[in-house]
């Protein structure tokens, strides 16, 4: 078995790998290839708000529908995600002027690309559970790398070719992606049988264990709260950290602009900002070991606000790329040290909740931010709209320090 760990992980690094490449492609660059084809930012802003909206409802409701005895699994909501992906893309390269056309569309894709990052993870519990042991933090660390050099690609291809070349690598890596998860099956698995693990978002649980935790759980979200209470304020401060994150990301484009920049140094921004995530997310594990995730998870919150604060101050593209290095501490450390606390203060049944109130808080401070930030850009401009994400996110600091210092958190 040894002989094939590295088997397993080559394999799901490419799936991490091709994923992060099209996220790149249709949410990192979402701005560009709406604003050139005639949106708003404030257009821009409620596209993206209804897309996050509508994948965290469906969320919950796709780990349901995977949980239950049947034919859909983890891997073949995968490959039915990325057909659609790609099938929606083939659709925009052919609706150019229908504005409308491209809203519904672009919203459907933008949402399930997004929906189906979780159900990654789950996959990746359910074959280890089988006994394909694979090195995530290597894979999701790569799948970064990937980010990395498809923006630095990207930037200079857009602004030669135009953003149908967008389209046009999204068909491609997510063709590729249905040919490896359709053959990424766990040994003795036969394709038309019902003998997947029933798993989604990385419970190890037998369905017999299931049924005896459940009546353990906290399923409901008051009683959640109260078992959980410095988790509930800190998803607060999640929330406000989020929201500054999307503002930057999601209007990166326009911050360069101001800068003197244009779509290649929005290439080099992508880059080294994702780049700088993979060795953090390969070692954050040996850094948990000296320092607690909870005064981590300050520290990252803390990192958010600085990166956007810088962004006040900016001349020149010199004070985006520094901008742009403190996802080292931001985002890198935040998405691994959230993992680590859930699985340290959470009882077993809870911590499948735990991860997905996470992910919720993250798309709620993305909603609030697509619905704002977009208005603040055109009616009062940049430097205001940076000023209230600073803001946010300074309260948010403040929120993080009181649930993760004072409240604390014990093992429940």
């Amino acid at each position: 078995m040894n002989n094939k760990n590295g088997f397993w992980t080559l394999r799901y690094t490419l799936i991490n790998a091709l994923y992060f490449a099209a996220f790149c492609t249709i949410h990192a660059l979402a701005a560009v290839y709406l604003l050139a084809n005639g949106f708003s930012n404030t257009e821009v802003g409620i596209l993206l708000a209804v897309a996050n909206i509508t994948s965290a409802l469906c969320q919950p409701i796709i780990a349901g529908v995977i949980d239950k005895p049947g034919w859909l699994t983890n891997r073949r909501f995968i490959i039915i995600a990325v057909t659609v992906i790609m099938a929606g893309s083939m659709i925009l390269m052919v609706s150019h002027e229908n504005k409308i056309l491209i809203f519904i569309v672009y919203a459907i894709i933008y949402m399930i690309q997004f929906a189906y990052q979780p159900v990654m993870t789950a996959l990746y519990f359910e074959y280890e559970k089988a006994g394909c042991k694979i090195y995530y933090g290597l894979a999701r660390g790569l799948g970064s790398a990937s980010f990395a050099v498809t923006s630095a690609i990207m930037g200079g291809a857009v602004a030669k070719r135009g953003v149908g070349i967008l389209l046009i690598i999204n068909v491609i890596t997510m063709l590729l992606s249905a040919i490896v998860v359709f053959t990424f099956k766990k040994p003795g698995e036969k394709e038309g049988g019902n003998n997947d693990s029933k798993k989604s978002l990385g419970s190890g649980s037998s369905d017999a264990s299931s049924e005896k935790d459940e009546s353990e759980a906290h399923n409901n979200f008051i009683d959640f709260v109260r078992t959980y209470p410095a988790f509930a304020v800190f998803l607060i401060a999640t929330i406000c950290f989020y929201f500054a994150h999307n503002m930057i990301n999601d209007f990166m484009i326009q911050i360069i602009r101001n800068l003197g920049g244009g779509e290649k140094e929005l290439g080099y921004s992508n880059f080294l900002q994702a780049i700088l995530e993979l060795p953090v997310m390969a070692l954050i594990g040996f850094v948990l070991k000296k320092i607690s995730s909870g005064k981590m998870l300050v520290f990252s919150g803390a990192a958010f606000f600085v990166k956007i604060l810088i962004l006040i101050f900016a001349t020149s593209m010199v004070g985006m790329y520094t901008s742009q290095s403190f996802q080292l501490f931001a985002y890198a450390v935040f998405i691994p040290a959230a993992a680590y606390y859930v699985n340290e203060t959470m009882s077993e049944h809870d911590q499948v909740k735990g991860q997905a109130y996470v992910t919720s808080a993250i798309t709620i401070g993305g909603v609030f931010s697509n619905l704002i930030s977009g208005v603040i850009l055109d009616h009062l401009g940049i430097k205001p709209m940076l000023i209230t994400g600073t803001i946010v996110a300074a309260v948010g600091v403040v929120i993080a320090f009181y649930a993760m210092v004072v409240m604390k958190q014990k093992k429940a």
